[in-house]
């Protein structure tokens, strides 16, 4: 494809983008499709010779379309928002036209001082102290990193590092392997899973402080469980305190918890991925109280602020501390400018970054703040209505505060109605939803991702639920169902799909998604109990149990052998 051909099919493109999110509301939400079914849609092996564009461009329509979540839709109301918009799509067009690596100043230099500029700019319009912003004289400022998880990563190994050099400073003659193996850090139970994922990758101990019945984490244990620890030889290192959970959207409170990190010395972290966004609205930033005491601040405006994935907007009080966990500087990564101009390499964990500045810079400027605000607000607006239609039908509950644009609900009853609620609510694909677990109880999650959603939308919405609901508890008093293949649970109503948002299941199943979904053939039969009831099928049972019980011994043995390795 030469330049002028580019002009027109870009143009074409250009077209059915805009067509598709301006007719997004006829598409069926969840896709209707088995895992596997786009290898029999595409050639097993890439083409020998070129295809003409008009043949790809058509196969979009027929294989691709048919296997997406439609994250844009008004009936998307599953996880949290993962907007784009007009002017995002425009700044990231030229972005990927350039293809600049912002590794170095001097690789972009355009690249680097908008990034300084719009993240100065994002942390004013959310009210962050000016300890965090690029300021002259001042070791802090911004950065857009990937995702909410990899800044708590990247700041996980920031706060490794300076207590690893802090205590080899106290007691030099411990080596940095015995240092590091007395590390521990802390979040609340109901922390997102990517605060777990950075233990695992930094190697270090987690403890998870419960959280109280707002699901906040509970401050008074947070301080017992530091003491403790630090009795048992334990060196307490870093907190993640979370401003909107993913299961609740709940806030652990700053104000309190911040004195404990300064009186320990520990670096506290704040993931606010989907919350922060609404700190551009100056009646949601009492949640803010006590950032001042945060070493690291993130949060995700591809989320909520009308810029598209991936961009996360990430702010530490001192930089340095990122210099000396990420400083690698080879000769041909030096330039003459080194030392006077950020060198964003030093400031994250890959070598380079995409100019997502440039699509955040569009999106500022063309909403403003007061769009943004304008935006936030009706999101939350809508969420409200949506709740107050809950809370009239006394069928339902609603266990946990509604904050921002999320409200959790669930039918009154055991576990086991909402689940089938939303089993049946997924795999109809009118609306899409997933569950979270709050204190052993099982809850859907209903967040307003959308910026096509009305209120017609949620009405429609929320009389899809009601029959659902209707059904489902007229079927409860029916005699337990007939037990079902594995192999038709994908198409049956009674399973659907659904994905807990917590570390632990509340139903129990015996079926591993990665490994099932593989064999196509397998005739595991699955009824009420939960437990394999085709005796011509204990076989492939205790195979498949087998399967799973060395994956798990496996993964046992690594992680505690790493732990190991470390006490040497």
């Amino acid at each position: 494809m030469n330049l002028e051909e580019y002009r027109k099919h870009g143009k074409d493109m250009v077209d059915y983008i805009a067509d598709y999110l301006t007719n997004i509301r006829s598409r069926r939400v969840f896709p209707s499709v088995s895992p596997g079914f786009l290898r029999h849609l595409l050639p097993s092996s890439a083409p020998e010779d070129g295809e003409p564009w008009e043949n790809i461009f058509g196969d979009i329509e027929k294989c691709i379309m048919p296997g997406l979540t439609h994250w844009q839709s008004p009936y998307m109301h599953a996880y949290f928002p993962a907007l784009n918009s007009p002017a995002s799509l425009l700044g990231d067009m030229l972005a990927d036209a350039v293809n600049c690596l912002g590794f170095t100043w001097a690789s972009s230099p355009a690249c680097t001082e908008l990034e300084t500029i719009v993240t100065n700019w994002l942390g004013e319009m959310i009210g962050l102290p000016e300890d965090f912003l690029h300021r002259p004289g001042h070791t802090g400022g911004g950065v857009l990193q990937t995702t909410a998880s990899e800044a708590t990563l990247i700041c996980m190994l920031a706060a490794r590092t300076r207590a690893l050099v802090e205590h080899h400073e106290k007691y030099p003659n411990s080596s940095a392997a015995e240092i590091h193996s007395r590390l521990i850090a802390y979040c609340s139970d109901q922390a997102h899973s990517s605060v777990q994922k950075a233990g695992l990758i930094t190697m270090t101990k987690m403890r998870y402080v419960a959280s109280d019945n707002n699901f906040k984490m509970k401050e008074d244990e947070l301080y017992d469980a530091m003491q403790s620890d630090i009795k048992e030889g334990l060196i307490p290192f870093y907190v993640c305190a979370t401003l909107g959970t993913t299961g609740a959207c709940a806030f652990d409170n700053l104000a309190k918890l911040g004195p404990i990190c300064q009186q320990f010395n520990v670096w506290l972290h704040i993931d606010a991925a989907y919350a922060g966004s609404a700190f551009v609205c100056p009646e949601f930033r009492c949640w803010l109280e006590g950032v001042e005491f945060a070493d690291s601040f993130a949060f995700n405006p591809s989320k909520w602020l009308m810029v598209h994935f991936d961009c996360t907007a990430m702010w530490v009080k001192n930089s340095q501390d990122l210099h000396k966990t990420f400083n690698v500087e080879p000769l041909y990564l030096k330039h003459e400018n080194s030392g006077l101009a950020i060198d964003y390499m030093h400031w994250q964990i890959p070598l380079s970054k995409r100019f997502r500045a440039l699509k955040l810079w569009c999106v500022i400027r063309n909403y403003g703040i007061n769009g943004l605000q304008n935006h936030i607000r009706e999101g939350v607006r809508l969420a409200k209505k949506f709740e107050a239609l809950v809370m009239a039908d006394n069928r339902f509950e609603i266990p946990a505060p509604r904050h921002l644009g999320l409200v959790v609900f669930r039918l009154c009853g055991e576990n086991v109605l909402t689940e089938r609620l939303l089993q049946k609510i997924n795999i109809r694909g009118r609306l899409h939803c997933v569950p979270a677990a709050l204190h052993e109880k099982y809850v859907i999650r209903f967040t307003v991702t959308s910026p096509y959603t009305t209120n017609n939308d949620i009405l429609r919405d929320w009389s899809e639920i009601r029959n659902i609901a209707t059904e489902v508890l007229h079927e409860a008093q029916q005699p337990p169902r007939a037990k079902v293949p594995l192999g038709e649970t994908r198409k049956n109503e009674h399973f659907g799909t659904s994905l807990i948002l917590a570390n632990s299941p509340i139903t129990p199943k015996i079926v591993n998604g990665s490994f099932a979904a593989v064999d196509d053939k397998l005739e595991l039969y699955i009824g009420d109990s939960g437990k394999p009831c085709n005796p011509d099928n204990q076989r492939k049972f205790k195979s498949f149990n087998l399967i799973i019980i060395i994956t798990i011994v496996r993964y046992i043995s690594l992680k505690y052998f790493n732990h190991f390795l470390l006490q040497f």
